[in-house]
């Protein structure tokens, strides 16, 4: 029997001799500049770019002033739609050195997903890539705001935005209504340095800086709103964490776009005068494998999916990689013989795993370079320096014993200051004590180690079980054929649900079938746990950070197995 006294609650706090920043992005960045002058800050490959820490400086304060200049005041949104390149983090640096707040658009956006960001933002300008592979940016935005073709740079009228004034254009062309990177850079010699020492005497730590729209599960997704306390701190104390100082250089393929590229990646290196490598546009193994070698960059960030494609590229052992010390994994599960193949093969002695979630800005539980090989792997580690979590009950909000399965719940200075425009949706997210409710499950053990077991909404609900695919999706990635999988769950008439094993298949093993596949998972888990339908596929649909997309699987699915007039049956009744 349980007492009070015999309970360990699931609570826990990071603790740190380090205090919090107290900064804006601005101040923190010329500090590095003032520190490492001559330092590399940013390598873009691709770009054959090569700025040190003064020269990046001199580039966002002109771009700052440019900024200043079209009209954008404290607390404006400016828009970026492009893949990674230099002219990204310029933006970034500079909207952040006058307090516009960044607007971060996913570079896979169609036109209508395209639409909806620019409206929902109310965005007054934006910086815009002319296209990418099949992504045409200047095309779609000129099919969303036809009225651009007719104007003048810096004098847009669009009914359909009607915040929006200003494009700026990365690229070699002219195109019509908006500015150039030649012409716009050249508005900033109005602007004396004064002008932008006043606008930066004015900002506040507290001050929205950043937007980022959440992929979603369902529906159009939501505008996170993070502040300076938020993204600079959480990136400072990453840094710390991986033991960063101005001698690292740190390979970044992930999305600038995303939290992991330019907080995980570029604030974390700046915050200590380290140098950002950017490897290509968009992730590529070989020209990732290539930057590390050539660049000698001693930390690697990327999600496990692109670890595993570098470690299966053909020509992987051609490469030195011995420079290599630490990185993070994070947004999804990494098997563990991926772990050791990191650590041993990509000399990533430290490599850390890290967890959390946009809204927490984003990183809220980390493994230490040190822990145990299989801590990295069976856990998400303990809660980073100034946050708090818990796991708690989540029908009575209650927090759970050591041990227990619960929501994990986040609260500290990390905590997104709401969705953008959404009351509603902020007061469901953080509640009246100002903890963030994540959506994930998981449970805290004895030593305050994390481990995250599934999202609430995925919990599957088969004839009055509770089953939650993550505790499938472990054991079915033990088996040896079985290079990725995912578990969702479908609609069925007997049971209200059914699972789906959803499995990729190392490329040297045969197709088994669905019965070979269910009579490797007799009596190594529960029956009920057993899918009733697999799918062997070549593929998974995913979100840049490289999360599954599971309703976009779920429909796959639907489909594949004549699911959906079943479906619909339901729903009409």
């Amino acid at each position: 029997m349980r007492t009070l006294d015999s309970m360990k609650k699931s609570y826990d706090f990071g603790l740190s001799d380090r205090p919090l920043l107290g900064e804006t992005i601005g101040e923190a960045f010329d500090r590095t500049i003032r520190s490492h002058p001559d330092c590399e800050a940013l390598i873009c490959r691709h770009q054959d770019i090569r700025f040190t820490y003064s020269e990046l400086g001199r580039i966002v304060d002109r771009a700052a002033k440019a900024f200043v200049r079209i009209g954008i005041e404290r607390g404006d949104r400016v828009a970026i739609w492009s893949t990674n390149n230099y002219e990204w983090v310029v933006t970034q640096y500079a909207t952040a050195k006058i307090g516009a707040v960044l607007v971060t658009i996913n570079p896979a956006y169609r036109l209508h997903e395209f639409e909806y960001i620019l409206r929902n933002s109310q965005a007054k300008a934006i910086v815009l890539l002319e296209s990418f592979k099949s992504s045409n940016y200047l095309e779609m935005f000129y099919q969303a705001v036809p009225e651009a073709m007719e104007c003048e740079p810096g004098h847009l009228d669009s009914w359909r935005y009607p915040e929006l004034r200003d494009v700026i254009f990365i690229g070699e062309a002219e195109p019509p209504g908006m500015f150039t990177e030649r012409s716009f850079v050249h508005l900033s010699d109005d602007i004396s340095d004064e002008v932008l020492i006043e606008r930066f005497c004015e900002l506040d730590i507290d001050d929205p800086i950043n937007i980022q729209y959440t992929s979603g599960t369902t529906g159009f997704p939501k505008g996170v709103v993070l502040t300076h306390n938020n993204i600079l701190n959480n990136a400072f104390f990453i840094g710390e964490y991986m033991q960063f100082t101005e001698r690292d250089r740190l390979c970044v393929p992930v999305p600038f776009f995303h939290c992991f590229g330019m907080v995980v990646g570029n604030l974390a290196a700046m915050t200590h005068g380290a140098a950002v490598i950017v490897p290509a546009e968009v992730f590529d193994p070989e020209s990732t494998l290539r930057a590390v070698q050539e660049e000698q960059c001693t930390a690697l960030h990327a999600v496990p999916m692109m670890f595993i494609s570098m470690l299966k590229h053909p020509e992987f052992e051609s490469f030195d990689l011995s420079t290599l010390r630490t990185g993070i994994t994070g947004a999804a599960p990494c098997p563990i013989e991926v772990m050791k193949k990191v650590v041993t093969s990509m000399h990533m002695r430290q490599v850390v795993t890290a967890y959390g979630q946009t809204e927490a800005s984003p990183i809220t539980t980390m493994t230490s370079p040190d822990a145990p090989i299989e801590r990295r792997v069976d856990s998400v580690g303990k809660v980073v320096p100034h946050q708090e979590i818990k796991i708690v009950d989540p029908t009575s909000n209650r927090i759970v014993a050591r041990n227990e399965r619960g929501e994990i719940c986040f609260r500290g200075y990390n905590v997104m200051a709401g969705y953008d425009g959404d009351i509603t949706a902020t007061a469901q997210a953080i509640d009246h004590h100002g903890w963030l409710h994540s959506g994930d499950l998981g449970t805290m053990d004895d030593e305050g180690y994390v481990r995250i077991t599934g999202r609430i909404k995925e919990m599957v609900i088969r004839g009055g079980e509770n089953i939650y695919p993550r505790e499938i999706e472990e054991f079915l990635h033990t088996l040896p054929i079985v290079r990725d999988v995912a578990v969702i769950g479908v609609p069925d008439d007997k049971f209200g649900e059914e699972l789906v094993g959803c499995v990729i298949l190392n490329e040297s093993e045969r197709v088994p079938n669905e019965e070979e596949l269910r009579q490797m998972c007799n009596g190594a888990i529960a029956h009920f746990k057993v899918p009733k339908y697999w799918l062997v596929l070549k593929e998974f649909p995913v979100t840049a950070s490289g999360k599954v997309r599971k309703f976009k699987l779920r429909e796959i699915a639907i489909r594949r197995l004549g699911l959906r007039d079943a479906t619909a049956e339901r729903e009409s009744n």
